[in-house]
């Protein structure tokens, strides 16, 4: 899959961005998240479950339960939170696959996208959440949909 951060990318990281601007280990309702956040309930259930499920969220049910992140902010990567709602990124699929392109073998091209994934990666694994919480307006917009 090609470099494309998804409304799911920049949707959860608003997500996760308000749980962790709570105190540390404080619950908060999906309600009130969706409410700060402009996401719906439905499609916000379905990012806390990928943020669970790579465990950078924890959930609580019933009366006094709801959402937390499960580490400090500050040790959680804008890697590891993208790579858990988007998947891999991948700049080119030759990248992770040589063999999906006949001509990556000559290609002089494909080292100029090796380079460009690593410039990103690093990027983003020098980014935590803290960062994010810091400078909300760090979160990029959705993208439009054409």
């Amino acid at each position: 899959m090609a470099l494309h951060i998804t409304t799911k990318g920049c949707y959860g990281l608003r997500a996760i961005a308000e749980l962790a601007s709570h105190e540390a280990g404080e619950l908060t309702l999906m309600s009130s998240i969706a409410e700060r956040t402009g996401v719906s309930e439905k499609y916000l259930h379905a990012l806390l479950t990928s943020l669970k499920h790579a465990g950078l969220v924890r959930s609580i049910r019933g009366s006094g339960g709801g959402f937390a992140v499960t580490r400090d902010p500050s040790e959680i990567t804008v890697s590891e939170i993208l790579q858990a709602l988007e998947g891999r990124l991948a700049v080119r699929a030759c990248v992770d696959d040589p063999g999906s392109c006949e001509r990556s073998g000559g290609c002089g091209a494909r080292s100029i996208w090796v380079g460009l994934e690593r410039v990103i990666a690093r990027h983003l694994s020098g980014l935590t959440l803290a960062d994010v919480v810091a400078d909300p307006s760090s979160i990029p917009p959705p993208p439009s949909e054409s």
